[in-house]
């Protein structure tokens, strides 16, 4: 056939135009339906340019817990009345821990103990409570490591951000179980697993409480009987949480009894006298021996091996009967040969523990204690002198005072705060309180 092709040809600019329609329209869809989900976190240059714009004021202050003193339902009515965020509500970006190996063990331990004890052994909740704390770790109003954001304010009685903290609830031991699967959540966020329906929330409390701050943040989830929020304006914006983490995980002794990672004195000398077993560099240059799950329950260099600490960089054993004290450090070349971060926990026979978690009676009752890190220079033995007097006295053990209870605050403001099964609440100032019958105790 012969003709003017062109007179049944579509003009090359319909072509560009059904390439924009069938093409162009579903990515760009796509790419606002990931952002809103959080894989891409703003879809239009733009918008973000103008998020990150950091704001020339500071970040928003964290106060001390607040709350109206009222009535379970009239909490509940005035929480009801706090309407959702209606704009995007972005998933968190993961979470990639990139200290120590050392630090993940006590970043993990932190991060499992805020789980366990704020939100109980519910796997909801403390994915939850997990999501929140590495929110704060990344937001510069926050301290800038895991045991530093979960511990902050601890030496208040009533001043800490996680009230768990301070009111003496650490007294009580969870279960091995429970222990072991907040640890594993714990892991899990550490190395990237996001909460999605929280968000960026660095904020939370049960429905049976009202915070100072809940009307002057963005409402964003609800998971169980609590709610989730964030900050208004660029503070909440997923460009604020962009800070760089601070270094090394605190030493927090008071939950050393749960973790092997957190047992010693923050204030441990890194230069010492030579032990009888070497220097640390030579006992990680010899070759390692494969302890693993298999030797459990039986006899390992002289001492029965009660647990192995997941990393297997500490072991807990229990010593052979009529075994001197001086010879206990020669442990250390069966366990931590290989291994440049290595710390052993020794009970005599009898005293021994069952495995993780350990009581403070536990704690208190061990016998001997060795530590070596190769890259900070640290190499100690400790004894317990109360049970092996030591001629210097800087290889005894610090003894630990038994756990009490602080008496229960009786501020007006903390009434209803400490529930069974609750979520911590933090403030970030005072606003206009909502409108209620005056109460004695507040005058």
């Amino acid at each position: 056939m012969s003709g003017d092709s062109s007179k049944t040809q579509p003009h090359p600019a319909m072509w560009l135009l059904w390439l924009a329609l069938f093409v162009g329209l579903p990515a760009l869809v796509a790419s606002w339906e990931s952002g809103a989900a959080g894989h891409a976190e703003i879809a239009f240059p733009p918008v973000a340019a103008a998020l990150a714009r950091r704001p020339s004021t500071p970040p928003p202050a964290v106060e001390p817990v607040r709350v109206y003193a009222l009535e379970t339902d009239q909490a509940r009515a005035l929480n009801a009345a706090i309407p959702f965020l209606k704009g995007p509500a972005p998933a968190a970006r993961p979470f990639r821990f990139s200290g120590s190996e050392t630090d993940l063990a006590r970043a993990t331990d932190c991060l499992a103990a805020a789980q366990i004890y704020e939100a109980g052994d519910d796997a909801v909740g403390e994915k939850a409570v997990a999501q929140v704390v590495l929110n704060r770790v990344r937001h510069p109003a926050f301290p800038g490591t895991v045991c530093g954001v979960v511990f902050q304010g601890q030496e208040r009685a009533t001043g800490c951000q996680f009230t768990f903290s301070c009111d003496g609830a650490l007294a009580r031991t969870p279960s091995a179980a429970a222990w072991d699967r907040a640890r594993a959540i714990a892991g899990a966020a550490l190395r990237g697993q996001v909460y999605r329906p929280v968000g960026y929330a660095t904020h939370y409390h049960t429905d049976w409480v009202v915070p100072y701050w809940s009307k002057s943040l963005d409402k964003v989830a609800a998971v169980g009987t609590h709610l989730f929020f964030r900050w208004r304006g660029w503070w909440g914006t997923p460009p604020a949480f962009r800070k760089s983490g601070a270094g090394g995980e605190p030493l927090i002794g008071r939950i050393a009894r749960l973790s092997a990672a957190h047992v010693g004195a923050p204030d441990v000398p890194s230069a010492v006298s030579p032990l009888p077993t070497g220097e640390a560099g030579d006992i990680a240059a010899l070759p390692q021996q494969m302890i693993g799950a298999d030797a459990l329950g039986k006899t390992v260099g002289g001492v029965r091996l009660i647990a192995i600490v997941p990393g297997t960089r500490a072991f807990l054993v229990e010593l052979g009967r009529g075994t001197a004290p001086d010879k206990w450090p020669a442990m250390a070349l069966t366990f931590c040969a290989g291994r440049p971060e290595c710390r052993i926990m020794a009970w005599r026979a009898g005293a021994a523990p069952a495995g993780l978690p350990l009581s403070d009676a536990k704690l208190e009752a061990m016998a001997f204690a060795y530590i070596h890190n190769v890259g900070s220079g640290l190499q100690r033995a400790l004894w317990n002198c109360a049970q092996s007097p030591r001629a210097n006295h800087s290889e005894c053990m610090r003894q630990r005072l038994p756990t009490t209870v602080p008496a229960k605050a009786t501020a007006p403001e903390l009434k209803g705060v400490r529930r069974k099964e609750r979520f911590e609440t933090v403030t970030i100032g005072p606003v206009a309180p909502p409108v209620e019958k005056p109460s004695p105790r507040d005058k």
